[in-house]
């Protein structure tokens, strides 16, 4: 299987030509494919209907089936010419078409629906629009969210002579090489004979690697069928059993001679669906379980052994004390940035730890290979382990409200503790990057993976579109939104996407007036933006419900009026003093500002 993650160029044929050359000699073959393949699928439908077979689907309706089989039961996008047909087609479907307020918003829309279902999907047009979903697909790629990425593109019978067609950046070829870079896997489906291999490479990649792909349709080959009948085959994963059984066996070793052991359980516990394997690890012999800033929410918080967010000198002391004393770390499906590790303030010897990722395990200072998460993780849960660690005594979490008056102006500490106490087993928190992020850092989420963050490629803007996207993937679970209002500038008015299709989310804005994350690098008038009323919103979308709090009463009351708010989103315009920052932010800001 190709794989740009592994290798970008392994998604290029061998001997590629570069320049004018190339562009004529791809079109003329192109060109030809088609006129081939429309001969083809002349002869193949005859064929068929005289021996009466069954005729093969199209292109189109190939995808279309293999999102529907995979579970993508919404496509987000905004139309253009060159993908319109195909808009056609998934509008003629079982899955469902959400317009959204721009290609950029649609990406994280997409992220958001990935996190919670397991896959998602995106469709734009050429260039214009796949150009503009850039930056969400690479969140995507970084925090590994599965997106299916499928654009539009001008016919194959279009490219002759190399015309200046609209939207065309360069050459014919430029959307697909950016992507390359952003994606674990491509393919142009210009030929019927090899599109649904390449459909299903492209699908298989997505889930193997847990990151975006991209499908590139030209116009004109969305109605093609392939010649011959097509099966699709299984692509098993590469698995060396002895490397496996040597790996559990020194892990096991290590783990039951440990006095002090840890789980420190990240992002990829849920993105392979390994939560209940971890728990059964963990409640078996007694091991604590912390997770990332990244993974947050991989368990519930409210679980006996959970021990709280470990991210070095930015968490709690107690959490950061426990894992730097531990003899043995196991670190499972942890990506270890700068933000996991507290800007590099962890402290994590390798000579004490067991990490495993989908892309790697080494224990100690040994090296295995060809052992996946998964099989490592399941036959670790199922090791007799003969522990030699004592009980932990977790200390009980203070999550209760500071003693204030309703008068009082409202206070970030105030806002965190507040929002703590309306999340229920209902709840989805979507933060997004700033003080909203880091302050979340703190909520006690109740259920598995229900806390949704752009917490490693940390991109603006992130959080609103997520949560349209979150709550198409599971209408059940109400998104309550913490978001700045330099962030919500960026993507905010895709709450008219989110008010058309019935969605309640709670959004509360950090209002500090600025980019206060900034601020604490480096002041200056560049951290200044223009002020708005976000509570008169809804007057201009044309629904919804908008409110205004400057005091902690005023809050509350807020809150409770939400929260009795079922039909629409509701939009709370938190002030805040702008100096008036959450402790983990204080601490990060005092360390990156030695760096900048």
């Amino acid at each position: 299987m190709a794989s740009s993650e592994r290798n970008p160029k392994m998604n290029q044929p061998a001997g590629r030509k570069t320049g004018k050359a190339a562009q004529k000699s791809q079109t003329r073959k192109r060109a030809h494919t088609h006129e081939t393949a429309t001969g083809n699928l002349a002869n193949a439908v005859e064929s068929s209907r005289s021996s009466n077979e069954e005729i093969q689907p199209t292109i189109g309706e190939y995808l279309i089936r293999r999102l529907e089989e995979s579970g993508v039961r919404h496509v987000f996008g905004v139309p253009g010419d060159f993908v319109l047909h195909f808009y056609g087609m998934l509008q003629d479907s079982s899955v469902e078409v959400i317009g959204t307020t721009n290609e950029a918003a649609a990406g994280y829309a997409a992220d958001g629906y990935a996190r919670i279902n397991g896959l998602g999907a995106v469709c734009v047009t050429y260039c214009v629009g796949g150009l503009s979903l850039c930056n969400s697909v690479a969140g995507a790629f970084a925090e590994k969210s599965p997106v299916i990425v499928i654009s539009g593109s001008p016919g194959i019978s279009e490219r002759q002579h190399n015309p200046l067609l609209h939207h065309k950046v360069r050459d014919f070829s430029t959307q697909r090489d950016v992507f390359e870079k952003l994606t674990v896997a491509t393919a142009v489906l210009d030929d019927p004979n090899t599109a649904f291999r390449e459909i299903d490479r492209c699908f298989e990649a997505a889930l193997r690697y847990q990151r975006p792909v991209y499908l590139e349709i030209p116009r004109d080959c969305v109605d093609l069928r392939p010649a011959w009948p097509y099966q699709r085959k299984e692509i098993l994963e590469s698995s060396d059993a002895k490397a496996l059984s040597e790996s559990l066996t020194e892990a096991a070793r290590i783990i039951e001679s440990a006095k002090q052991p840890v789980i420190i359980a990240g992002v990829e516990i849920h993105r392979f669906g390994l939560q209940k394997q971890v728990i059964a690890l963990a409640e078996r012999n007694g091991i604590p379980i912390c997770s990332t800033l990244l993974g947050k929410s991989v368990i519930s918080e409210k679980h006996r052994l959970y021990l709280g967010v470990y991210e070095g000198a930015m968490g709690r002391r107690f959490v950061q004390e426990f894992v730097e004393s531990s003899d043995c770390v196991i670190l499972l499906g942890t990506f270890m940035t700068d933000i996991n590790l507290g800007i590099f303030t962890a402290n994590l010897d390798p000579a004490r730890c067991i990490y495993c990722t989908s892309e790697s395990l080494r224990i100690r200072h040994h090296f295995y290979h060809d052992v996946p998460l998964q099989k490592f993780v399941g036959g670790l849960k199922r090791r007799k382990l003969s522990m030699s660690a004592s009980p932990v005594e977790i200390p009980v979490r203070d999550d209760g409200l500071p003693d204030v008056t309703p008068e009082e102006p409202l206070s970030v500490h105030y806002l965190f503790r507040r929002v703590n106490q309306i999340l229920d087993e209902n709840s989805v928190v979507i933060a997004d990057v700033g003080d909203s992020l880091f302050g979340a850092a703190d909520l006690c989420i109740h259920r598995q993976s229900e806390f949704l963050s752009s917490a490693y490629y940390a991109t603006m803007g992130f959080a609103i579109p997520a949560a349209l996207g979150a709550q198409a993937a599971n209408p059940k679970r109400r998104p309550i939104v913490l978001v700045g209002d330099g962030a919500f500038q960026m993507t905010g008015m895709e709450l008219s996407t989110i008010l058309r299709r019935g969605g309640n989310p709670i959004v509360i804005v950090l209002n500090n007036h600025g980019y206060t994350t900034e601020r604490f690098l480096q002041d200056g008038p560049f951290n200044d933006i223009a002020s708005w009323n976000f509570h008169c919103l809804p007057a201009l979308l044309g629904g919804g419900l908008g409110l205004e709090v400057r005091t902690c009463g005023e809050l509350d009351q807020a809150v409770e009026t939400a929260i009795a708010n079922e039909k629409s989103f509701s939009l709370i315009n938190a002030h805040l003093r702008p100096d008036d920052i959450s402790p983990a932010l204080s601490r990060l800001a005092e360390r990156l500002s030695e760096q900048v």
